[in-house]
């Protein structure tokens, strides 16, 4: 996460009198100071407010209401920006999403917290920040920055909670927030996110909803059903994960075995099992439970058990297995690059470098911010 302080680009300044803005009916209080954005080289006390520009002015007013939460002039500010330029929700929103579709993460984030600092009490906003979040959490993961992406999904969190606490009730922040706790394996959180999101809903009509809307219904139902018909809301499998997630992979063990013992036909529950196992690098049992999860239903339809096992393979000895199994998780999620970047150090292991090298820059294609991928082929270049 970016450790500079964007507080540091701005200093304030009282308008003087003939200052103008393009608004001419604009009501300026003279005595509070107003936030400005540095220019380059430009210093906090020289400051020729002759010289101010209108952009300047706003900019300030945007990283304010961004970053300085406590600011005691910040209803003001909203004000003053929503007197000059009127329809800056909406540009602000259409740049937001614009950045966040183009995963131009840093700069997106930026707008996101102006466009909420802007309107706080909007929880349409306060949704699309958690999507926001989760997404860029994501990314990160997959890039392999860790830490990153687990501070980016506590925020998240945040503000989905906020979100989910709206008045009217949001339905539509249960449903994204639903999704949300599935990828954080917490299935009793997710399934009451999908249950409250039916409740809100039931009443509407097929033609009130629209096709995504009954999409969405359907989805939210088969989930619930899931859920409750695999027993996954149970605390053994959330604990399970928790404890393995934070490194405690032997009590994470012991609970997912406990599990297991009343639901041995959860796919999930294996997969569970075979990732604590790995990571204890007890790769030959672990192998075998993700064998076992495969025979479930649903199992051998995950690309991540796919991953799982052909790792397993690798690390015994089973080359061709491994191969097979990787290119069986690659036809369910071509664009996984845990997979490609696996393939990549299988090619290696059999002394296909050239072909390593274009799996590793695939796997750069589709996220150039991928620190192993860059790694190894930086390493491959050394070693030529």
């Amino acid at each position: 996460m970016n450790g500079n302080n964007p507080l540091d680009t701005i200093f304030f300044v009282k308008l003087p009198e003939d200052f103008s803005f393009s608004c001419k009916d604009l009501k300026i209080d003279r005595e509070i100071p107003l936030p400005v954005q540095r220019k380059d080289g430009e210093s906090g006390d020289s400051i020729d407010t002759k010289n101010l520009s209108q952009e300047q002015i706003l900019s300030g007013i945007l990283t304010v209401l961004a970053y300085d939460n406590q600011n005691q002039n910040r209803d003001y500010y909203r004000s003053f920006i929503l007197q000059v330029r009127p329809g800056i929700k909406k540009e602000l929103g259409e740049a937001a999403i614009l950045k966040t579709k183009n995963e131009d993460w840093d700069l997106a984030e930026e707008i996101w917290l102006a466009l909420h600092g802007l309107d706080p009490e909007d929880k349409a906003i306060t949704l699309n920040m958690a999507l926001f979040f989760d997404q860029k959490g994501d990314s990160y993961r997959k890039s392999g920055l860790i830490d990153d992406a687990d501070a980016y999904d506590s925020t998240a969190k945040a503000y989905y909670r906020d979100a989910m606490d709206s008045d009217p009730e949001l339905p539509d922040a249960f449903f994204n927030a639903g999704f949300f706790y599935l990828k954080k394996q917490d299935f009793g959180e997710a399934k009451g996110c999908f249950e409250s999101y039916m409740a809100l809903t039931s009443d509407a009509k097929d033609d009130e909803l629209g096709d995504n809307g009954i999409y969405k219904r359907e989805r939210a139902q088969e989930l619930i059903d899931k859920i409750s018909n695999r027993n996954l809301g149970d605390d053994n499998f959330h604990k399970a994960y928790e404890l393995i997630n934070s490194g405690k992979e032997e009590e994470g063990l012991d609970y997912i075995r406990k599990f297991l013992q009343n639901n041995p036909a959860v796919w999930n529950a294996w997969f569970m099992l075979g990732w604590g196992l790995r990571r204890l690098e007890r790769f030959e049992d672990a192998k075998q439970a993700f064998l076992k999860a495969r025979e479930c239903e649903g199992g051998d339809e995950n690309a991540d058990t796919l991953n799982e096992l052909a790792i397993c393979y690798m690390e015994t000895g089973e080359i061709e297995e491994a191969k097979r199994t990787l290119y069986d998780a690659l036809s369910i999620d071509a664009d996984n690059t845990k997979i490609i970047s696996n393939l990549g150090f299988l090619c290696l292991k059999t002394g296909e470098e050239e072909q390593a090298r274009k799996f590793f820059m695939t796997v750069l294609e589709i996220d150039p911010d991928d620190k192993l991928a860059r790694m190894q082929l930086e390493q491959m270049e050394r070693e030529v």
